[in-house]
C-alpha cells in the first residue's frame, strides 16, 4: 500500500494591486512641519495627536488632504477649471498611494437666512417631493413647498416662425413658489424706527437727518434738501402725505441737482440698500451701532417664521403641513415619517427615513429641519456635514475628521466612535486629528506631531500603536491617562444673578440662581439648553445687575492674511508709537498695510501671478525679501530691532523684549497685551503670523486674550478646552483660576471632565436633549455631583475621578 505524498504548495503572490496599502509622506514642509516624512496605513483608523499648533492640521488637511483635492480638479477639463478656486501643490517632496478625500472639517456654515439645516442635508428637498405628491389641498410641484422660490407670472407676445411666416402668439406662464412674500423666505422682517433716522421737529436745512453720512451738508443731505419735492426750511413734521412720501418712499427719480445728474430715492429705501443690505460684522463701529438702534427684526406676521406661503401651510398629509414637519423635533419627524405608508412614494419614503435616522445616531436628533444653519455650532456642523456620508456606498475613500468628538458630552462620544469605526469598516481610510483620550484610544494608528507648538513643533515624535503612545516618552503619551481629582475646597460665591422664568429655545420655565465671584461650569449633554440659558439669559441680567459681561463665543475670527495676532489684539499700536518716539518719525510708518508698505508687494511680502486656470504662484518679493516694509523704514531701530525683527518675535521674546526694566524698547502697554497672550499658552506664536494659517483653538485663545483686558466682571466662555492638548487643559485651568481670584466671575460651558472637577459649582441640564431637556437637573459642587451620580454627567465623572 502507497503512502500518497503531499507537496507544499506554496501561497499565490499577491497581486501587485494589492501592494498599495500605504499613503506616503516624504518631505512635508507646510507652515511648521520640518521636512516630516511618514507611512500612514490604508483603510484603517489614524488618529492624529499633538499639543495645540504642532502642526496636525498642516500635515492632514494643508498635505494630504490638498493634494488630493489638487490632484481631482486637475481631471476636469480646462473650461471647467476655470471656475474652480485654483489651488497651489502643498510644499512637500513626495506624497504617494493617495485617495479621493473627502474633508469634514468645523468650518461654521454660511449664515445666509435661507440656510436651514433642512436645506443643508437635502431633507427638504425629499419633503418638499412628499408634500408635492401626497399633500391635500395639491398645489403644484416641489418648488410650490420652497421657502426659496418666490411665486410669479407673467403675460405677453411672442414671435414665432411658421412655414416662413412669423407669427404673433400670446403666450403666459406662472411658477407657483412657497415663498411668503411678506418677509420674502426668511422668517423675520425689518422695521426701521423712523425716529433714528431723522428729527421730525427740524427742517432738513436745519439737519433733520440723523442717519450716518447725511449730516453736515454732504452731496447725500444735498439730495433731499435741494430735491425741490418739499420746502427745505418746513419742519419735517409739517409735511403733507404726499411730501412725507416723497421724503421717505419716493421710487428712484432721475434729475439734476447744482448741475450733476442724480438720483432720487426716499430715505428708507435709500438706507436699506446702503446699509442694512450689507454684512453686519463688516461695518464700521458707528454705523453698526446705528443700525443696532435703528432696526428691529420681528417674526413675519403673515407666515408666523415659517418662511412659507399660505398656499403651502394650507396643504396636509394626515393633519401635518410641510411648515409643522420641518418645526418638528427630528427625532419626532422621524416617528411621524414611519406612519406614512404610500406604495407609490416608498423608495423616496426610506430615503427621507434613514436621512432623518441619521440625524438621531449622530446625537442631533434634538435639531429641527427649520433651524437656521448660521446658530449650529462648530461641532454640530462638522456632524451634520457627516450625515450625506453615513449611508454612502462610496468605499477605499479617505475621510479626514477635525476634532469630530467638539460639542459633545462624554456621553456622546461612544456614539461618535462607532461612526468613525463604521466608516472604516467598510473599507475607507479614516483620518482624524483628535486630542480627547476617548477617541485616541480606538485608533489602529497614531501619530503624535510635536514636540511643541508653533517652531518648536513640525516633527513626528511618535508612530505605531496606542499602547506604544502610552509607553513612549511623549507629552500626549504622558497625558493620556491623567485624572483631575474633584475639588476639595471651593469657593464661596460673593453674589448671585438669578435667573427666572427662561424659556429660549427648549428651556422649560427654568429658574436657577447663578453663583458669581466663582468658577461655575454649566454642562449637559449636547442639546440640553445650555446655550440657551447662558447666551440667552446671562448678558441682560448681568447688565442689569451691573456687571459687564464680557461673552467669548467660538464664532469665527474675521480677518486676511494681512491681519495677525499683533493687528487683531491692538498690540501693533503701542509698538508703532514706541518706534515713532524712538525715532522721530510718523507711527503710520511702522504699518505695513499704510505708508510703510513695500512699493513694490504693497506690503504683501509676496508678488502672486495669477495663471488663469493653473495654480496661482506666490513668489518672495524681491525688493523686501518678505519682510513686508520699504528699505527706508527698516533703519529706524527700537532697541536695536528693525519692525520686521520685531514682527517676526514669538511672543514670550517679544514679552522680554518690551518688558525690559532698563531697556530702549521697555513700553508697558504692550508688555500688558503680551503677558495675556503668554497667559492664554500662546507664548510661541510670531506677532506677524497671518491669522489664516491659525488653528481653531488658537483662535478662540487668541480671542480670550483680547477679551481678557476688557473691563467685564462676568466671563462667558463657550467650551474653552476645544482644539486644547491635554497638556494645555492644565494651563487653561491655573488661568481661569487667576481670573475668579482677580475678582472676576468665570461661567464656562463645557463638558471636559477635569474643567467640571475644577468647578466651584456645578449646573447641569438635561436630562437628555431638544424637548427631552431643557431642566435643571443638578445644582452644586462636584463632589456632591460625584456622589450623587443622579445624572449622565455624574455618572461619567465619577468614572473619570474614580469616585
Amino acid at each position: 500500500m502507497s503512502k500518497a505524498t503531499r507537496t507544499d504548495t506554496p501561497p499565490p503572490a499577491p497581486h501587485v494591486a494589492d501592494s498599495h496599502g500605504l499613503i506616503r509622506v516624504h518631505g512635508a514642509r507646510e507652515n511648521n512641519l520640518k521636512d516630516v516624512s511618514i507611512e500612514i496605513p490604508k483603510r484603517r483608523l489614524t488618529v492624529f495627536t499633538g499639543v495645540s499648533g504642532s502642526g496636525k492640521s498642516s500635515l492632514v488637511f494643508d498635505t494630504i488632504a490638498a493634494e488630493s483635492q489638487r490632484l481631482i480638479n486637475e481631471t476636469y477639463s480646462a473650461f471647467v477649471q476655470g471656475f474652480m478656486p485654483t489651488l497651489a501643490r502643498p510644499e512637500v517632496d513626495v506624497l504617494d498611494g493617495l485617495t479621493t478625500v473627502i474633508t469634514v472639517d468645523q468650518q461654521r456654515m454660511g449664515a445666509d437666512p435661507r440656510s436651514t439645516v433642512g436645506t443643508a442635508t437635502d431633507a427638504n428637498a425629499m419633503l418638499r417631493i412628499l408634500f408635492s405628491r401626497l399633500g391635500t389641498p395639491h398645489i403644484g410641484s416641489p418648488k410650490a413647498y420652497s421657502f426659496n422660490v418666490a411665486s410669479i407670472s407673467g403675460a405677453g407676445a411672442v414671435t414665432v416662425e411658421r412655414a416662413g411666416q412669423k407669427v404673433k402668439e400670446r403666450r403666459s406662464f406662472s411658477i407657483t413658489g412657497g415663498m411668503c412674500p411678506r418677509c420674502e423666505g426668511r422668517g423675520t422682517v425689518t422695521d426701521l424706527d423712523l425716529t433714528q433716522l431723522y428729527d421730525d421737529s427740524k427742517s432738513l436745512a436745519e439737519g433733520a437727518i440723523t442717519a450716518p453720512g447725511y449730516t453736515g451738508g454732504g452731496w447725500n443731505s444735498r439730495l433731499y434738501s435741494e430735491s425741490g419735492f418739499f420746502d427745505p426750511d418746513k419742519p419735517i413734521r409739517k409735511f403733507t402725505k404726499k411730501e412725507l412720501a416723497d421724503f421717505l418712499y419716493r421710487e428712484p427719480t432721475r434729475m439734476k441737482i447744482a448741475g450733476i445728474n442724480m438720483t432720487y430715492e426716499g430715505l428708507v429705501p435709500r438706507i436699506q440698500k446702503s446699509m442694512l443690505a450689507k454684512d453686519k460684522e463688516g461695518m464700521q463701529p458707528h454705523i453698526r451701532a446705528f443700525v443696532d438702534r435703528a432696526v428691529t427684526f420681528t417674526t413675519c406676521p403673515d407666515c408666523d417664521g415659517t418662511r412659507l406661503s399660505e398656499g403651502a401651510r394650507s396643504s396636509k398629509i394626515k393633519g401635518v403641513s410641510i411648515a409643522d414637519a420641518c418645526a418638528m423635533q427630528i427625532s419626532d419627524l422621524a416617528e411621524w415619517v414611519r406612519g406614512v405608508q404610500d406604495p407609490s412614494v416608498a423608495p423616496l419614503l426610506d430615503a427621507l427615513r434613514h436621512t432623518l435616522d441619521s440625524f438621531t445616531e449622530i446625537g442631533l436628533g434634538y435639531l429641527a429641519l427649520d433651524r437656521p444653519a448660521g446658530t449650529l455650532s462648530g461641532g454640530e456642523a462638522q456632524r451634520v456635514k457627516m450625515i450625506r456620508h453615513l449611508g454612502s456606498s462610496l468605499t477605499d475613500v479617505t475621510y479626514v475628521f477635525d476634532e469630530p468628538t467638539t460639542g459633545l458630552h462624554p456621553h456622546d462620544i461612544q456614539r461618535m466612535n462607532d461612526l468613525l469605526l463604521r466608516l472604516r469598516d467598510k473599507g475607507n481610510t479614516v483620518l482624524v486629528v483628535e486630542h480627547k483620550p476617548q477617541t485616541i484610544a480606538i485608533a489602529d494608528h497614531v501619530v503624535d506631531l510635536g514636540p511643541g507648538a508653533g517652531q518648536a513643533g513640525g516633527t513626528v515624535c511618535f508612530e505605531g500603536t496606542v499602547e506604544g503612545l502610552r509607553a513612549g516618552d511623549t507629552i500626549t503619551g504622558r497625558h493620556l491617562d491623567d485624572r483631575a481629582a474633584v475639588k476639595e475646597k471651593t469657593r464661596t460665591a460673593t453674589g448671585t444673578l438669578e435667573i427666572r422664568g427662561a424659556t429660549a429655545h427648549n428651556l422649560r420655565d427654568v429658574d436657577v440662581d447663578v453663583p458669581l465671584g466663582v468658577l461655575c461650569v454649566v454642562t449637559g449633554v449636547a442639546g440640553s439648553g445650555k446655550s440657551s440659558l447662558v447666551h440667552g439669559s446671562l448678558p441682560h441680567l448681568s447688565g442689569a445687575a451691573g456687571e459687564g459681561v464680557v461673552s467669548i463665543d467660538q464664532a469665527p475670527i474675521r480677518g486676511s492674511r494681512r491681519s495677525n495676532p499683533a493687528t487683531y489684539t491692538g498690540l501693533l499700536d503701542p509698538i508703532r508709537k514706541a518706534f515713532a518716539k524712538a525715532n522721530g518719525v510718523k507711527p503710520a510708518l511702522f504699518s505695513a498695510n499704510s505708508e510703510g508698505a513695500c512699493p513694490n508687494c504693497n506690503g504683501a511680502g509676496v508678488i502672486y501671478t495669477d495663471l488663469a486656470i493653473m495654480a496661482g504662484v506666490a513668489t518672495t518679493c524681491e525688493e523686501c525679501e518678505g519682510k513686508r516694509f520699504d528699505a527706508s523704514v527698516l533703519e529706524y531701530k527700537l532697541g536695536g530691532r528693525d519692525i520686521s525683527e520685531v514682527l517676526a518675535m514669538p511672543v514670550t521674546e517679544a514679552e522680554a523684549f518690551f518688558g525690559a526694566a532698563d531697556g530702549e524698547a521697555r513700553t508697558p502697554a504692550a508688555h500688558k497685551i503680551l503677558e495675556r497672550l503668554a497667559d492664554v499658552g500662546l507664548g510661541y506664536l510670531s506677532l506677524g503670523q497671518p491669522l489664516t494659517t491659525l488653528s481653531g483653538g488658537e483662535r478662540q485663545r487668541l480671542k480670550l486674550a483680547t477679551h481678557m483686558g476688557d473691563k467685564g466682571g462676568v466671563y462667558v466662555l463657550d467650551e474653552p478646552t476645544t482644539g486644547l492638548h491635554l497638556a494645555d487643559v492644565e494651563q487653561l485651568l491655573g488661568l481661569l483660576d487667576r481670573l475668579v481670584d482677580s475678582g472676576k466671575s468665570v461661567i464656562v460651558v463645557e463638558h471636559h471632565p477635569a474643567v467640571m472637577a475644577h468647578a466651584d459649582w456645578i449646573i447641569d441640564l438635561g436630562p437628555g436633549a431638544g424637548h427631552d431637556g431643557g431642566q435643571i437637573v443638578f445644582e452644586g459642587t462636584p463632589a456632591d455631583l460625584v456622589a450623587a451620580r443622579s445624572t449622565l454627567t455624574g455618572e461619567h465623572l465619577a468614572a473619570y475621578v474614580g469616585g
